[in-house]
């Protein structure tokens, strides 16, 4: 048989149900499935392919899943710094957005967005955002695997100035793209239970579940939030979506960083998953996310970046090693969040948080061949005694040379085979200088 890819010479780390870590090792792929995992015993025994990868003794990992990100914003990266999240927000995000983006702006954005995150190593990405019809199409050409949720909120919008068309545009957006492109799923994105009314998340649940999508929305991000949704309605956030039946197996719960046991208990009683957003709500001030009790309850979390606005890159890499040493000092224990369960979000854990556990997240024969290889002769990953911790605590996202998702070989010698980067930033960087001009920054 020949097969369309083979990845040899490289140590295999599965994060399978055994967390398996394969030396010299062997990856086969056919079409859009990988159907080898083995050890490679003697290079002459290596298999006929159309493409054969050498990985230079590297590492060769599962495609890292991002649970929570805003695609577009990478046009806003660092514009309004050092702020609290309502100032941050109010003043300055919402003004730039009406500003600045339509659906071309937002199209480049994702196409930036995207490049950034396959060159680190991201084959997968949870998105909410508005005018979420560029962003499918942006990320369909660029060859990512994806959940993509129209935006919903009771303010005008890109794409929505009419707050009252909310839902009919969500629901035109994940109609058309039901079925359309198999590597990408849409969703229904819910700004928040403080930016969306009663009505409107009662609304934008129902029409999720009409299609059988998965339901995003941002919840228990901030000290102010809780305090204000426990003003207006007598509970937490949680409480608060829980009692408006919102919190079930297909809800995606952002942040949940101003959650106690009970808000825990129902999470995991529901079924429903968390994206753990540790750079994010460290910049903005927003507290620390109770990982390990989140975990130590069965709930799925994954590890998300948020948007370029609020973090500011794209790369998982980084989040992992901010993720294992924060939650290590938030409970002084340096035993929490140890490296394999910390690539466990980056990877099985955030494919099992969007529902995608059943094709991607690890590398096993059957599932979707979407996979990265790090090169390990760089000075800072010399020694390596355990893959798995220099996965977390070494790495970077510029260590990735190879990306392949859905069996299609996207970056290879760390080069973008089917996007123009110089082209890519050179747009983005003209559109940064009008949206500088016309924003008034702190």
């Amino acid at each position: 048989m020949t097969y369309e890819i083979v990845v040899y010479n490289a140590t295999v780390v599965t994060v399978n149900d055994r967390f398996e870590v394969i030396e010299n090792g062997l990856i086969c792929t056919d079409a859009d499935r990988i159907v080898r995992v083995e050890p490679l015993t003697d290079e002459k025994d290596l298999p006929e392919a159309k493409t054969v990868i050498d990985a230079g003794g590297g590492l060769i990992l599962p495609g890292l899943v991002n649970a929570h990100t805003h695609s577009p914003m990478t046009l806003l990266r660092g514009l309004a710094e050092d702020l609290p999240l309502q100032e941050w927000l109010n003043d300055h995000i919402f003004p730039a957005e009406a500003a600045h983006m339509t659906a071309a702006n937002v199209s480049i954005g994702t196409t930036l967005a995207c490049a950034e995150m396959m060159l680190s190593g991201t084959t997968t990405c949870c998105d909410g955002y508005f005018l979420e019809e560029a962003v499918a199409e942006s990320v369909a050409a660029c060859g990512l695997r994806a959940v993509l949720g129209q935006g919903v909120i009771d303010f005008p919008a890109p794409g929505i100035p009419d707050p009252k068309e909310n839902i009919a545009v969500a629901g035109r957006f994940t109609e058309s793209w039901t079925g359309r492109d198999m590597r990408i799923r849409p969703s229904v994105f819910c700004h928040s239970p403080y930016t969306c009314s009663t009505e409107t998340l009662k609304s934008a649940k129902k029409l999720a579940q009409k299609q059988g999508l998965l339901f995003q929305i941002h919840a228990a991000e901030t000290r102010d939030e809780h305090d204000r949704i426990r003003a207006q309605h007598g509970t937490t956030p949680i409480g608060y979506l829980d009692r408006l039946g919102l919190i079930d197996a297909a809800t995606l719960l952002v942040h949940a960083v101003w959650v106690d046991e009970n808000d825990m208990a129902v999470v995991a009683d529901r079924g429903a998953a968390v994206a753990h957003c540790p750079e994010s709500n460290m910049k903005l001030g927003a507290g620390i996310a109770p990982l390990t009790g989140l975990l130590a309850a069965g709930i799925a979390v994954g590890l998300g970046t948020d948007g370029c606005a609020s973090n500011n890159t794209l790369d998982l890499f980084q989040t992992m090693d901010i993720t294992a040493k924060l939650h290590k000092v938030r409970d002084m224990q340096p035993t929490a969040a140890d490296a394999q369960t910390v690539l466990t979000l980056a990877t099985r854990g955030g494919a099992r948080a969007i529902g995608m556990e059943d094709d991607i997240g690890s590398l096993e024969a059957g599932k979707k061949a979407d996979l990265i290889v790090i090169d390990t002769r760089q000075p800072h990953l010399v020694p390596m005694y355990h893959p798995v911790s220099h996965v977390v605590y070494a790495a970077k996202g510029s260590d990735v040379t190879t990306v392949i998702v859905d069996g299609h070989l996207l970056v290879r010698d760390r080069q973008l085979l089917h996007l123009d980067l110089g082209e890519i930033m050179a747009r983005v960087n003209t559109l940064a200088r009008a949206v500088g001009a016309k924003v008034t920054l702190p």
